[in-house]
C-alpha cells in the first residue's frame, strides 16, 4: 500500500522547499546602501556578515524576539545593523538616519514577493495533496510576513494551497525543536505522528526532528548539496523535486518502524 493511502497529513518546509531566494541576500543589502548613496564592502562579503548577524540574533532572541517580547521589526533591525556593523571599516560608517533609510528600504522589499521565486512544482504539489483529502500545513523559521504577505503574494494561499501554518516568529517555537511538529500534529487536529509527513530540505532542522516525533520525512535535494549523499547513507529518502516526491508517495511503501536518524549537521 502507497504511503499516500496512509497519510492524513503532510506539512512542508518554506524556503528551499517551496521557494528560493533570488540572488544572494548581500545582494539586496548592497542595493540598498548603494540607493541610499553609500558604498558597500561587496556582496560575499556582506552576505557573510548577515548570516554571521542572523545567528546572533536568532542566539540571543529566538524566533524572532517573540520570547523577549520584541517587535520583529525591531529584531530586524538590530539583525541589519549588526550586519553592517560586522564589516565596518574607513567609508562605511553610516549616521543614523542614513541606516534608517537603508533599514526601511530592506525591510520593505522583504516584505515583497520580489526576493522570492516559487519552485514550479510547488503550487500542482499542494493542491494534489489537498485533492487527495489530505490537509496540508507550513512549517517554517519565519516572522509573520511569510504567512500574511509573502506567501500569499506568491499565489501560496491559505485554503487553496495549504490548510495551516505553524510559524515560528508567531508561535515563539522554532526548528528543529520537536515541538514546533508537535504543535503542526495538534493543529491539523490530532493528527497521530505516524498518519503525516514532513517535506523539507535540512538533516537537522526538518528530517531528524519530525522522524523524533514520529512522523514519516522526506528531504528534497533541489541545489545538488554536498551534504546529499551523507542523507542517504543515514536513511533518509532524498529527492530532486516535488514531482519525484508525488510519484514516491503513490507507489512507496512507509517504513516499518520510526528510527531517530543520526546527524552531524551543521545549518
Amino acid at each position: 500500500m502507497a504511503l499516500l493511502s496512509r497519510l492524513r497529513l503532510v506539512t512542508v518546509d518554506v524556503t528551499g522547499t517551496l521557494i528560493a531566494y533570488r540572488g544572494q541576500l548581500g545582494d539586496y543589502y548592497c542595493t540598498a546602501a548603494r540607493s541610499a548613496g553609500m558604498p558597500c564592502p561587496g556582496y560575499a562579503r556582506m552576505h557573510r556578515s548577515f548570516n554571521a548577524a542572523y545567528a546572533e540574533m536568532a542566539r540571543r532572541h529566538p524566533c524572532f524576539g517573540h520570547a523577549s517580547r520584541m517587535p520583529a521589526v525591531d529584531w530586524w533591525k538590530t539583525c541589519v545593523r549588526d550586519s553592517f556593523a560586522r564589516v565596518r571599516l574607513a567609508g562605511y560608517e553610516y549616521d543614523d538616519g542614513t541606516f534608517e533609510q537603508i533599514f526601511r528600504r530592506i525591510y520593505s522589499v522583504f516584505g515583497t514577493p520580489a526576493p522570492y521565486s516559487v519552485f514550479p512544482d510547488a503550487r500542482r504539489f499542494l493542491r494534489w495533496l489537498r485533492t487527495e483529502k489530505v490537509t496540508v500545513g507550513i512549517i517554517s523559521n519565519a516572522d509573520h510576513r511569510y504567512r500574511d504577505v509573502v506567501l500569499p503574494a506568491l499565489g501560496l494561499n491559505q485554503g487553496s494551497e495549504w490548510d495551516f501554518g505553524v510559524f515560528s516568529g508567531v508561535v515563539g517555537v522554532e526548528k528543529p525543536d520537536r515541538r514546533i511538529y508537535e504543535m503542526a500534529l495538534e493543529a491539523a487536529g490530532g493528527v497521530a505522528p505516524e498518519e503525516a509527513l514532513h517535506v523539507g530540505d535540512s538533516m537537522s532542522k526538518d528530517y531528524a526532528p519530525a522522524r523524533a516525533v514520529g512522523m514519516h520525512a522526506l528531504l528534497l535535494d533541489r541545489f545538488r548539496t554536498a551534504d546529499a549523499e551523507r542523507w542517504r547513507r543515514s536513511g533518509a529518502p532524498v529527492l530532486p523535486d516535488l514531482v519525484s516526491a508525488q510519484h514516491w508517495l503513490t507507489t512507496r511503501d512507509p517504513p516499518p518502524t520510526v528510527e531517530e536518524p543520526r546527524t552531524d549537521e551543521r545549518d
